[in-house]
């Protein structure tokens, strides 16, 4: 088959779905030895990407996400691809493409908390209107997790038989502590003095920052509590208030934005972390608390959506996450529970072994072969 790829989220900033689509075409090149791959990015991507093999090719759109060129251009790009089947990495497909697609679904974010970039109606209607298009028209449905595939079929209303779900993955750079003095000089390049909390991901109402930074100040009244609070992530101007939560708490000098960091950096910093938090009220996967586990790092995290399912029951501190003291309880309760955090790296560590992205596109591959249009195309060579 000659199949493409919605890579314009491609990214090596590895946030969310760039990291997805980074290591599907990446594990797709591992694992398939017989398709053809057309890669379609936007730059600066496309300069940067290199084809590993004959059989993988890249084609320039130039088309960002939601815009009118997605929906009136791209498609006349995809047509003139010849493609067999076309896989789209994210909701926001071109309507006006009707050949064989499927299309993975990470969550249904902007369905519960559209946040403050889709305030209009437009935007929603939109919105809707995409999503229910690329869903009613693909030959598959590829969802994240268990919850994903709930919210899908209950919110979205896609048909159970058409979805299936498919784990993402913890890259193998991420792993227990490394050389020791490579993460020294990436806390003294952020200030990081003394045991912290991380937070790593994007800046977004739902990742709930408010309320972790709350109970950090909880936290803080207790004098014997000598920490700093690491986020990552670029600034968003969208967000103040996470900034200004800092201020009005008096937590400046206790915490530390790095804005966003490279792979090796996050790799380091999730290492030497004594605690990961994960407060998000709502995620498709959730990615950042699998990778904390395979870097050896314990883990308290949300009690809601697919969270459990991906952390696993008994590999993470669950608290919820509209309640800052109960946050600052469970964070608490690791800290300075030496034990706890034995047990909670050691689980945790065993866990994240699980998941795997060679797993993931060895599967997605599967679905690939498995769909109609491979088999009417077998029979008709045979002919």
């Amino acid at each position: 088959m000659r199949i493409g790829i919605d890579a314009r989220m491609y990214s090596t900033e590895f946030t969310g779905i760039g990291r997805y689509v980074f290591e599907l075409a990446r594990n797709l090149a591992k694992v398939d030895k017989k398709n053809e791959y057309v890669l379609f990015m936007n730059k600066p991507e496309y300069d940067a990407y290199e084809p590993p093999n004959k059989r993988f090719s890249k084609v320039l759109v130039n088309a960002k996400h939601y815009s009118y060129a997605e929906q009136i251009r791209y498609p006349s790009i995809l047509r003139k691809a010849k493609l067999d089947l076309m896989h789209f990495t994210h909701f926001n497909a071109p309507m006006l493409y009707r050949r064989p697609s499927l299309v993975t679904i990470h969550d249904l974010t902007l369905s519960f908390f559209p946040g403050k970039k889709m305030n209009s109606g437009f935007q929603r209607f939109s919105y809707n209107k995409v999503l229910r298009s690329i869903l009613k028209h693909s030959k598959k449905i590829i969802a994240v997790s268990e919850n994903t595939k709930m919210d899908l079929e209950e919110v979205a209303g896609a048909f159970p038989d058409k979805i299936e779900v498919i784990y993402e993955g913890v890259n193998e750079n991420f792993g227990p502590r490394g050389v020791k003095e490579e993460n020294e000089g990436v806390l003294k390049k952020y200030g990081i003095t003394k045991n912290y909390l991380l937070y790593t991901g994007v800046w977004r109402g739902h990742k709930n920052l408010v309320n972790l930074i709350k109970a950090f100040s909880i936290l803080h009244q207790d004098e014997t509590f000598d920490a700093q609070l690491v986020i990552t992530g670029a600034d968003d101007p969208y967000y103040p208030e996470i900034k200004r939560t800092v201020k009005e708490l008096e937590l400046e000098n206790n915490t530390i934005f790095t804005g966003l960091v490279s792979e090796e950096e996050l790799v380091a910093l999730y290492q030497e972390a004594r605690v990961f938090v994960f407060p998000s009220l709502y995620e498709g996967f959730g990615l950042p608390p699998l990778e904390a586990m395979r870097c050896g790092t314990p883990v308290a995290a949300s009690k809601t959506s697919c969270i459990p399912e991906v952390c696993g029951e008994d590999n993470a501190l669950f608290f919820d996450p509209y309640d800052p003291t109960e946050m600052a309880d469970s964070i608490n309760k690791i800290w300075i529970n030496e034990e706890l955090r034995g047990e909670l790296r050691d689980r945790g560590l065993k866990w994240s072994k699980k998941f795997s992205w060679e797993k993931m596109a060895e599967k997605t591959l599967s679905v690939y072969e498995g769909l109609d249009i491979t088999k009417k195309k077998k029979r008709k060579s045979r002919r």
